[in-house]
């Protein structure tokens, strides 16, 4: 994976969440998955999804719920070794600013 691709699919990928477009996003996790985060245990109430099931549910979770989803793209780094792909940014979830990340 080159910088420039790297750049491109994070920002892409940053902007389908903010898009809220969910089958865009779940398009790039696998079947078996773990998502930790506060926004599960604060929205949920659980610690960890466990599946892309789970995480499909937890995003279409009443929007009354999740009034605002902002995230912002900070940084990416690449392991072509590991085949992976982090991708770190701020997130703004209904008031609640949170730095987070994720790898693919």
């Amino acid at each position: 994976m080159t910088y420039e691709s790297m750049m491109n699919f994070s920002d892409a990928w940053i902007g389908c969440w903010n898009r809220r477009y969910v089958n865009s996003v779940l398009a790039n996790f696998s079947d078996k998955l773990e998502f930790v985060g506060p926004a599960a245990c604060n929205i949920v109430g659980c610690s960890a999804l466990r599946n892309r099931k789970e995480l499909e549910d937890f995003w279409r979770t009443d929007p009354e719920q999740i009034c605002i989803l902002e995230f912002k793209l900070d940084y990416a780094t690449c392991d072509e070794r590991r085949r992976e792909l982090n991708v770190v940014y701020d997130t703004n979830l209904n008031g609640d600013y949170i730095r987070a990340w994720e790898i693919t």
